[in-house]
């Protein structure tokens, strides 16, 4: 198969075979005389040696486009691909190659579009790849385990804020507290620092009638308006922030 000719030749074949060998022994003896003599005897052993002989043997001449694939005189089953097969391909045939999946061509140099058929089983999208394929989701979705089931995104769940109507709500009405008591102090205040002003007995009932103590007492009155006016203004940056919260 796939030969075109035969030409007759030989080869040179070795084989081993046996023989037999003479060994000639030295021994000593009695001579004449009684005197010892040496002479050799004789014995016989089985040797092995090599020879050659030419055997004949015939060489195929493969078809165009056949090789031997091996040492075989008459085995010609290997095809030849003048341009190499690329990507993985294989020679099948003179001048054809077998290609792996996700190509084609004669050499197996074209890249098969996978996404263009809608056999890729991509559940959204698909992005063709050299020799293969990925499948891919959209904006709020996720790629299932199987790589082709794209499955909503789950929302983070958001940490509850200071944003929340009832904390709003508190914080608002312990604001309006401190803004009457501010402002109780403030009348207060008023009231115990007239005296220094006209001259008038109309100091609270609380405080001394020596001026050392009304005055004393007025700075106290002084100091709890500060607290109390930051507290109020710490709890409109919080309603601030709190709003702002509340709309995003």
């Amino acid at each position: 198969r796939r030969v075109c000719a035969v030409t007759p030749q030989s080869r040179a074949a070795a084989h081993t075979e046996s023989h037999v060998q003479p060994v000639y022994q030295p021994y000593l003896t009695t001579c004449p005389g009684h005197r010892l003599c040496s002479t050799y005897r004789t014995i016989y052993r089985v040797a092995y040696r090599q020879v050659y002989r030419q055997l004949p043997q015939p060489v195929a001449s493969c078809c165009p486009g056949w090789s031997r694939a091996n040492g075989h005189a008459l085995s010609c089953n290997r095809a030849l691909c003048w341009v190499p097969c690329q990507n993985g391909g294989s020679c099948v045939f003179p001048g054809r190659c077998s290609c792996p999946p996700g190509w084609m061509g004669r050499v197996c140099q074209t890249d098969v579009d996978e996404c263009a058929s809608q056999s890729h089983g991509c559940d959204q999208l698909c992005i063709n790849t050299a020799g293969s394929y990925l499948c891919a989701c959209q904006d709020g979705f996720s790629l299932a385990a199987n790589h082709r089931t794209c499955q909503p995104l789950v929302p983070a769940s958001e940490p509850e804020t200071f944003s929340q109507a009832g904390a709003s709500s508190e914080m608002k009405e312990e604001m309006d507290d401190l803004k009457s008591r501010v402002e109780a102090l403030e009348q207060k205040l008023q009231l115990v620092l007239a005296p220094f002003h006209n001259l008038m007995p109309s100091a609270p009932e609380d405080v001394g009638a020596d001026p050392i103590s009304r005055l004393s007492h007025s700075l106290q009155q002084l100091d709890r308006i500060d607290s109390l006016s930051e507290q109020i203004s710490f709890l409109e940056e919080r309603l601030e922030t709190c709003e702002c919260l509340k709309k995003k």
